[in-house]
């Protein structure tokens, strides 16, 4: 029989299980810093890689890509690439390509608002980001509905209480906001709730200067300081096939000039927007990457640039986005390689194309991490919470992705197998056909050896039905409202309010600044 010890050591880890879900565990585990220790998994051959590599190379030379902004087409035309005016193509030479690549970082120090939320993106770190970009926001209690500021809000709350979520970003839009004044009460809310790396949209100059006028004064930083550095970073997407649109080609200018970080990254849907093979897919999302990466480094050599991947396939019934799929999985894959095969550290994306926080939903979203962690990604930007293909972000689904990802973090730790955790005593002392609950191997570990679940249920049937027989997802419920109501800003971030706020009254006043397009 189990003796006194073994059930109090029983009920004690039970307590955590049928009490409210999300219960603060006794392990401190570092999430914050993760090192990938798996192997990269290839999907191509090295002469295939190559292959894809010289075939963007000659789609860039011989087809070129349209560049809308003027000032960007002359700093093309500068550095000799062959520019047409009246079709605002321009084609890049391999050899200006192959320069860019060797100006750029491998390895790129990032810095949050405190030195312990500091990042090195560089080839076999790991990052992980929550949904961005949505319109929509949803959870089981009040449905879905346009973003709001106080939404954005309450998903940085949530964002910053997770150690695994190493970078905010750009969750969804509060559409309750105008335009010319959102990016000062996006920036507020990073700033003031949050010490990670922030986020910036790259929407026009007149929007970026402010945005990082804000992490100056956050940050108390002094114009060569905040330039010495990357303090904050933008996403960069082409316009594919073959395009780069206003406000991100003006991004790409802003963001080198000024040292931060830009991810560079081609939106390519086989089948719509892309070739509807996954190689064909990718050596368009190559070719478009190298534009923007070589544009960078032409503005300031050494820019901090990250090449972004993100290839998926469409529903060829209905042309409608998926993500999670075997191709989705393939094309991230190969993006490894190519990433790789330039050094840079890369990008990847997650997500799901489900409408609500369901088994797809789950399935999809932890398929496509798979790939990303497999395929070696320095940053993976939807790992929790997005869903309906980026049109929505759940309260619900970032809670239950976040169990995947403390996953993942807890196999990047090392697993002890010195003499003491092989553990020749500890067999020794239990007699056949006993149980180890009270061994002293067990007595002075159990409290930390085994990760204990943010969400997950495992108590059985009888107990879960007493608790009210709740799923994972309505369990993540209490979860996410526990956490926002304990919620307490780093005290560094909440004492960048008034310095904040003398600035967006200041603007505002004089009218805000207007996104580009």
């Amino acid at each position: 029989m189990i003796d006194e010890a073994a059930r109090d050591l029983r009920r004690e880890r039970r307590r955590g299980r049928n009490g409210e879900a999300g219960a603060e565990s006794s392990r401190r585990p570092n999430y914050r810093s993760l090192k990938n220790p798996f192997l990269p998994q290839p999907v191509f051959s090295g002469d295939q890689v190559a292959a894809i590599h010289d075939t963007a190379l000659r789609v860039l030379e011989e087809l070129g890509i349209k560049v809308l902004l003027p000032e960007a087409r002359a700093i093309f035309a500068k550095a000799g690439a062959l520019v047409d005016e009246d079709s605002q193509m321009v084609r890049i030479g391999r050899d200006m390509v192959e320069a860019g690549l060797a100006s750029a970082p491998r390895s790129i120090p990032a810095h949050g608002g405190d030195r312990s939320r500091d990042l090195a993106l560089e080839l076999g770190t790991m990052t992980f980001l929550a949904g961005c970009g949505a319109p929509n926001v949803t959870d089981l209690e009040r449905g879905r509905r346009p973003g709001t500021l106080a939404a954005f809000e309450d998903l940085i709350r949530l964002v910053q209480h997770f150690d695994v979520l190493h970078m905010l970003g750009p969750c969804i839009e509060p559409q309750d906001v105008d335009t010319r004044f959102r990016h000062y009460a996006t920036g507020r809310a990073q700033l003031t709730l949050s010490d990670k790396l922030p986020f910036v949209f790259a929407r026009g100059t007149p929007q970026v200067e402010d945005s990082f006028e804000m992490v100056r004064l956050a940050r108390s930083l002094s114009e060569d300081e905040f330039r010495a550095g990357a303090h904050c970073y933008t996403v960069i997407n082409t316009n594919s096939p073959r395009q780069l649109d206003i406000p991100m080609a003006q991004g790409i200018i802003d963001f080198a000039r000024a040292g931060q970080v830009s991810i560079i990254t081609p939106f390519c849907l086989a089948g719509a927007m892309a070739p509807i093979t996954v190689a064909g897919a990718l050596t368009l999302q190559h070719a478009e990457a190298l534009a923007g990466l070589t544009l960078a480094q032409l503005v300031r050599p050494g820019a901090p640039v990250v090449y972004g991947s993100f290839s998926s396939n469409v529903d060829m019934k209905s042309g409608a986005p998926a993500f999670g799929t075997p191709e989705h999985i393939k094309a991230t894959l190969g993006a490894g390689q190519l990433a790789r095969f330039t050094g840079l550290p890369w990008r990847s994306g997650g997500g799901s194309a489900a409408n609500v926080s369901d088994a797809q939903a789950a399935h999809e979203t932890q398929f496509a991490l798979w790939g990303s962690v497999l395929a070696g990604s320095t940053v993976c930007i939807h790992a929790a919470g997005w869903l309906e293909g980026g049109l929505s972000v759940s309260f619900e689904k970032l809670i239950t992705d976040i169990e995947a990802l403390q996953t993942i973090a807890e196999l990047c730790a090392t697993t002890p197998g010195d003499a003491d955790a092989i553990g020749f005593e500890a067999i020794a002392e239990v007699q056949p056909g006993g149980h180890f609950f009270s061994a002293a191997h067990t007595m002075t570990r159990y409290r930390t050896a085994f990760y204990e679940p943010l969400v997950a249920d495992w108590s059985n049937f009888g107990n879960w039905t007493q608790a009210g027989g709740k799923t994972a997802t309505e369990r993540a419920t209490g979860v996410w409202k526990r956490i926002l109501s304990d919620f307490q800003p780093p005290a560094s971030a909440a004492a960048t309010a008034g310095v904040l706020d003398e600035f967006i009254a200041r603007r505002t006043e004089a009218g805000g600044a207007a996104p580009v397009s």
